[in-house]
């Protein structure tokens, strides 16, 4: 069960839900971007390592805070469980909607990515510990450990 007091690490399920989210927004970037040739799979690429660092942090931050004691100094938005996922996830959408502007489009301009599409994956990497919590019983012993 991964809540604010998770005592154990979260590895093998944290790249697996990463990569999973990972591998949708590579995807989502191809749709949006909707342009030819292997450009999209280069921009796209580092989504997947980003959404598995990102899952990895949020599956884990009950064991950080618990293990470095951040968790009862009582430091307002540090020893709050949602408020560093948060944090995260706002790093993760605005890294996402900037990366997409890189890729130049018939206008000259950015193409970004739809904004509800970085919501999603936004939303689903703040709820994978959650989600997992429900999952895990009827997950194989090769991602739950």
């Amino acid at each position: 069960m991964v809540t604010e007091t998770t005592i154990e690490l979260l590895i093998r399920p944290a790249i697996a839900f990463g990569l999973i989210l990972g591998l949708y927004e590579l995807f989502l970037v191809h749709a949006d971007e909707n342009f030819r040739g292997s450009h999209w799979f280069s921009h796209g690429l580092h989504a997947v390592i980003f959404c598995i660092a990102s899952v990895f942090i949020t599956m884990n931050t009950g064991y950080f805070l618990s293990v470095s004691g951040l968790d009862k100094m009582g430091i307002p938005f540090i020893s709050n469980y949602a408020m560093v996922n948060l944090a995260v996830v706002l790093i993760l959408a605005i890294k996402i909607y900037g990366t997409s502007a890189v890729v130049k489009g018939a206008s000259g301009r950015g193409m970004h990515e739809k904004w509800y599409h970085v919501l999603i994956i936004a939303g689903l990497v703040y709820a994978a510990p959650f989600i997992y919590q429900y999952l895990e019983p009827f997950l194989p012993p090769i991602i739950t450990g």
